[in-house]
């Protein structure tokens, strides 16, 4: 199990730091015109920004803390936050009619909750 969840957060991990850096490193104008930001354009620059942060903020936190020991309770509420911006991504989504993405979307979501069920449980 252990092995499964280290998987998973690694995976998880990529996942976001390449979604939150590229968020940190783009303007959302460029976002929007890549073709698949069409979600950016309900958002501010600031918001767009703060949501990469805490994209950034999340991958980091399902790995270090586990891997160094250093406050590992962090790495399932990290996992549990992740689910919480998978819910309102979808929801971002849908409104907006972008179903393309939402079987990423919910292969994040369950994966973020595997980890977070999974480090929670111990």
């Amino acid at each position: 199990m252990n092995i499964a969840l280290w998987v998973a957060q690694v995976l998880l991990a990529v996942a976001y730091l390449g979604s939150g850096v590229m968020k940190l490193v783009r303007s959302r104008a460029e976002i929007i015109a890549s073709g698949s930001g069409n979600w950016a354009k309900d958002f501010s620059d600031s918001a767009v920004k703060g949501i990469g942060a805490v994209e950034v903020l999340g991958a980091l936190g399902l790995v270090l803390p586990w891997a160094t020991g250093i406050a590992p309770i962090l790495t399932p509420i990290a996992a549990a936050g992740l689910v919480v911006v998978q819910l309102v991504a979808t929801r971002v989504h849908l409104k907006i009619n972008e179903t393309k993405t939402l079987p990423v979307n919910v292969i994040l979501l369950l994966l973020a909750a595997f980890v977070a069920i999974g480090r929670f449980a111990g």
